[in-house]
């Protein structure tokens, strides 16, 4: 099931499912060390008359974010029982401390008392081995611990939080025996107050409320974390003092001021898209850890697909995101990326396949070893490439190259020696896996990231006058985009190839000639120009061939794709439709544009992006081609990065083009960036 309105402050991160029940619970890292490991924790409501879980199906609500902020604005009744109840929740931005208020509201004539349960079914480090859930009567709240990770479930009624205590609560085993766990106790309003159990447990706490005849009440829960008791004890008091409301006030404020240091001019485009660009900049801040890595995603459910997840930094996608957040002005930010990036460089010069959040390699399927039993690099050489790409714009549009000096150093020189290297008699690059990771061989969008990562390298030695790296690097460039001209353009396809494989028996390279929407790469990296005959054929070819022709539409990955593949019907599908590959073609159609008009298309695949997206504004990686539901992970930080650029570039376009039609001077954004060194 989907992921759905992640919530985060760089230490802690939680997702729910589209029924809003709580998931996933990162900590201490954004993506590493899920302690609720895709298990359930429930939310229910008992009353005199009946009980009710929230993802039941006579709790109708509606789920979405409160303006455009990082805090929930969940919305429902049950109107058999005669409630309406709204909750908010959000992970406070000075503490790490989960809070959700609940408001309750009585649609009956008389009084009643209502009793709220919080479950809470954890498996501290990942699993559910060793286990302690105990009730503290200090703080009036339960303590689940193990090793060095503690979490406190606690409680209060009205905002006055020095009274917290539960009502009563329930602590059990699950998941064996027959046990299903404690939020079973809570159907009957009556829970067993056990007082500590260990090993695979739960845990769940009562907060009663009086609700008046035609009237409302609040009621507030609270998760803190910690390494140590002594740490649960001092968030917890920070909480009581400070006040759960006072918190949740702060973190939607806070980040309605983080989007307002956003550069660009939302007035140009309609309200919607405005929002939905703002969400998509959230989504990609929930998916980012305090120390650095940007995560592809963060949704436990793919675990059922191949048993383990996207909760890795990919060098690629980090590069890519780091960029657009760039672009928008986050570059404090950002530099946490750079710096991670420049840990984790090998001595040889190159980034390994994906990280964890801690900065250690991640799991990967990429061989030390050939069929041939020869010794080759499991790496994907885009991922060097783009960060070098992108650490260049970061400095250059933060207006911090005199700063520059230990990225340059340790990362530029290193990286750049390893790219102008790791090359071939004709220029191209030595064989890789492709961004796809599928296939060894040299690929289109790999030879263009190489190109850009060269150049950016250029750029710096000459800004640190090192002139002889400079030419070394340039010049490197320049001889891969020469070996692209003569090897990877196909007079047979009067277009580009994605890939070539190495034949051993003839000694060459022989073309991979399936159309591939990642061919964009030629142009967006700047190896060549977007009205350049070849690259717009290939840019028609991919419109016309990877369309998917359903009701649904976009673009899909390659002729096909056999990746989450739902038919084989490639004629009419020939791959599921991904947002990052409708959106690069809108890049290209945007990059061509010469007059408003030429911009609709462009319009178009925004708001096909919009259109598939979950009604909370969260983008999966793809979706399927009948249904439009989404398919493999969700939120992909990836997609919502991609929407944050063509929005940008859209804007940009849409804003030279107006003043152009006006008779004025065209100043762009990219030539603002170059004359004003970036943001202020």
């Amino acid at each position: 099931m989907a992921r759905d309105l992640p919530l985060s402050n760089g230490n802690v991160l939680v997702n729910f499912d589209t029924h809003y029940n709580l998931r996933d619970i990162y900590f201490p890292y954004v993506g590493q060390e899920n302690q609720a490991a895709d298990h359930l924790s429930h939310f229910g409501v008992w009353t005199p008359e009946d009980f009710f879980w929230i993802d039941h199906q006579d709790f109708k609500k509606s789920a979405s974010y409160l303006n455009d902020s990082m805090v929930t604005q969940v919305a429902g009744e049950h109107a058999r029982l005669g409630l309406k109840m709204t909750l908010r929740d959000g992970v406070d931005v000075q503490e790490n401390v989960f809070v959700r208020k609940v408001q309750l509201e009585n649609k009956w004539d008389r009084e009643r008392t209502v009793k709220l349960y919080f479950h809470l079914d954890l498996h501290l480090y990942g699993n559910g081995v060793g286990d302690t859930v105990y009730y503290d009567p200090d703080l009036g709240s339960l303590v689940f611990y193990k090793g060095h990770r503690y979490m406190s479930l606690s409680c209060c009624g009205g905002p006055d939080s020095k009274k917290a205590g539960c009502t009563s609560y329930a602590i059990g085993q699950k998941e064996m025996n027959g046990l299903e766990g404690t939020w079973r106790d809570a159907e009957d309003g009556q829970l067993g107050r056990n007082p500590i159990a260990q090993g695979s447990v739960d845990g769940t706490i009562e907060l009663e409320v009086k609700l008046p005849a035609r009237g409302s009440a609040e009621a507030w829960f609270w998760i803190c974390f910690a390494r140590s008791p002594q740490e649960i004890a001092r968030t917890e008091k920070s909480v009581r003092e400070t006040g759960p409301q006072a918190m949740l006030q702060r973190t939607y404020i806070y980040w309605l001021h983080w989007l307002a240091r956003d550069r660009h001019d939302l007035s140009l485009i309609d309200k919607d898209m405005a929002s939905f660009y703002k969400r998509s900049l959230l989504v990609v801040r929930t998916n980012m850890d305090n120390r650095g890595a940007i995560v592809a995603a963060n949704d436990s459910d793919i675990l059922k697909f191949a048993r383990d997840t996207y909760s890795y930094m990919w060098p690629r996608d980090g590069a890519l995101i780091a960029h657009a957040l760039d672009r928008s002005g986050y570059v404090s930010l950002t530099s946490k990326f750079f710096q991670f990036c420049r840990r984790a460089i090998t001595p040889e010069g190159y980034l390994q396949h994906k990280y964890n959040p801690d900065g250690s390699a991640g799991s990967s399927w990429h061989p030390w070893i050939n069929p041939a039993g020869e010794k080759q690099l499991p790496i994907q050489e885009d991922e060097t490439a783009l960060v070098l790409f992108a650490m260049w714009h970061h400095h250059q549009l933060g207006k911090t190259l005199d700063d520059a000096r230990e990225d340059y150093d340790q990362f530029v020189v290193p990286a750049a020696g390893f790219l102008a290297s790791y090359k071939d008699a004709s220029g191209l690059p030595l064989p890789s896996y492709d961004l796809w990771e599928e296939r060894y061989g040299v690929h289109a969008f790999t030879v263009a990231s190489v190109y850009a990562g060269l150049l950016a390298a250029s750029k710096f030695a000459e800004h640190f006058r090192d002139k002889a790296r400079m030419m070394y690097y340039r010049d490197a460039a320049q001889a891969v985009k020469s070996a692209v001209e003569k090897h990877m353009y196909s007079e047979q396809e009067k277009r580009f190839i994605r890939s070539l494989y190495w034949n051993r028996d003839k000694n060459t390279y022989e073309p991979d000639l399936t159309l591939d929407a990642s061919l964009y790469a030629l142009f967006d990296f700047e190896m060549f120009a977007a009205d350049d005959p070849r690259i717009t054929a290939t840019m028609k070819a991919i419109r016309q061939q990877l369309w998917i022709q359903t009701e649904v539409g976009g673009i899909g990955r390659y002729t096909n794709d056999y990746y989450h593949q739902v038919t084989k019907d490639i004629g009419k599908v020939p791959g599921n439709p991904w947002f990052i590959c409708t959106l690069w073609y809108a890049e290209w159609v945007i990059a061509v544009a010469k007059k408003e008009s030429e911009l609709k298309e462009a319009a178009e695949m925004i708001r096909w992006t919009m259109k598939h997206a979950l009604p909370t504004g969260i983008l999966a990686e793809q979706v399927h081609p009948f249904t439009g539901a989404p398919l493999s992970v969700s939120p992909l930080t990836w997609s919502h990065a991609s929407f944050v650029k063509v929005v940008q570039e859209y804007m940009s376009k849409l804003k030279q083009l107006k003043n152009k039609g006006r008779g004025k001077e065209d100043i762009s954004d990219a030539k603002l960036l170059q004359t004003t060194g970036g943001p202020r």
